[in-house]
């Protein structure tokens, strides 16, 4: 690949970076805005992995480039020498990463100066090379985050889910129908829950049975929160913040009278897109959830909105857009939510709550404080008596806490936590 045919992705891929770092944006909304729309599908690819790669390992550089630089340079400089970092630490040829790194550097007037010290700093870099690289600490979570993390698991437990986000994340698929027979296609791993992991998946759009809708990508962890609310066929099923959908998809697969809801009309537009391409049926509500005042269903699940924390090993730009200050905000929101979904269930329905946080407070202590509000509401432990369900992921209250470093050596999985509530009669 020549100089010229590698700096489109990588530029796009600095953009990204200086958009999260420097603006507090998440990659899903850069990308949404069109940071990658002038490329080709396979640049649009690089562009994103190059992006989501020096997030990953933005610690690591961020300590290899401190032996080399007297002082912190301006925050678009040091995301190029983060980003060829990176590279350099992957393997890629030096002479074309530091070649990209001193030209993209020097197309902007106001970094063109410093592309000496681009030049020099990659070549030290380059020495080093990947096995410098491999020495380094593993990233650690910021500050903000890992402390109140680290409160609540301990410092073994966070450094196991810290390694298993820097390794990053496999492609996860749950099935429509047969998984055996899909999986003799995909060529992957079954999981005891029952979806198929890829390893090396590439372009998913690419993948058999991805046209046919036979699947959908979903982490495993987030297909669980069905698998606890056990769908039954004919069932009036409400699927709250259902957006991007792949829960709405396992309830409609499993024969269910589905309605899903969410704000986002980009979102519910995707699902819609989904529901179509897999040939499945619900109805989808554009509204925000509170506004949403249909009732009489048999069962809920309400995915809240939330820290998203447990996420982290597939969308590492989290901690660096985010710091913790939204976090009251989207408490207080999910207790509103939980006794909102609660007015819509018929006596004696379920509700399934589930956040992708690790945080205590957007889970355990959520489902407590709402047994505390409502009189004769219950937890259904034996709700998580499911195919694949580790009986050492169950919470004392009756719940299901999910975290990355679980299945470790398979590729982790998103932090969750899940429980079943039960309304009285």
């Amino acid at each position: 690949m020549s100089q010229q045919q590698g700096l489109g992705p990588r530029r796009a891929a600095l953009y990204m970076l200086d958009q999260v770092t420097g603006e507090g944006k998440l990659l899903p909304e850069v990308i949404g805005e069109g940071a990658l729309q002038h490329l080709s599908p396979e640049d649009r690819a690089r562009a994103q992995r190059l992006a989501t790669e020096t997030l990953r390992g933005l610690a690591r550089a961020d300590r290899m480039l401190a032996r080399f630089l007297q002082k912190t340079p301006p925050l678009q400089v040091r995301n190029v020498l983060r980003l060829c970092t990176v590279e350099l630490a992957g393997g890629e040829a030096a002479h074309g990463v530091v070649n990209a790194g001193v030209e993209m550097v020097a197309r902007n007037k106001r970094t063109s100066s410093m592309k000496g010290l681009v030049n020099a700093v990659l070549r030290k870099v380059a020495s080093e090379g990947p096995e410098g690289w491999a020495k380094l600490a593993l990233p650690r979570m910021p500050g903000w985050l890992r402390k109140p993390l680290k409160d609540a698991y301990g410092p073994e437990v966070i450094a196991a889910i810290e390694a298993v986000q820097f390794a990053g994340a496999p492609l996860d698929i749950t099935v429509k129908g047969d998984v055996k027979a899909a999986n003799d296609v995909l060529k992957g791993e079954i999981l005891p829950t029952g979806s198929i992991r890829l390893k090396d998946a590439g372009q998913v759009s690419a993948l058999p049975g991805f046209e046919a809708g036979d699947w959908w990508v979903q982490d495993a962890a987030a297909a669980i929160p069905v698998l606890v609310l056990d769908p039954q066929k004919g069932e009036k099923i409400l699927d709250l913040c259902a957006a991007p959908g792949g829960k709405t998809m396992q309830l409609a697969a499993a024969g269910a009278d589905v309605t899903a809801v969410d704000a986002s009309e980009g979102r519910m537009i995707r699902v819609g897109e989904n529901l179509k391409r897999t040939g499945l049926s619900a109805k989808t509500v554009k509204s925000d959830a509170f506004a949403f005042t249909e009732d009489g269903f048999d069962a809920i699940l309400l995915d809240a909105p939330c820290s998203a924390t447990g996420t982290i090993r597939r969308h590492p730009d989290l901690p660096y857009a985010k710091d913790g200050s939204e976090f009251g905000m989207l408490i207080d929101q999910q207790a509103r939510m939980i006794d909102h979904a609660l007015s819509l269930l018929k006596p004696g329905g379920r509700l399934v709550f589930c956040t992708c946080s690790l945080l205590p407070d957007e889970g355990e202590v959520q489902v407590e404080e709402a047994l505390e509000r409502h009189a004769g509401l219950k937890v259904e432990a034996a709700a998580l008596e499911r195919s694949g369900i580790d009986a050492a992921w169950r919470t004392e209250d009756g719940g299901l806490r999910l975290r990355p470093d679980y299945w470790a050596e398979q590729g982790g999985m998103d932090g969750f936590y899940i429980a079943q509530l039960r309304k009285p009669q």
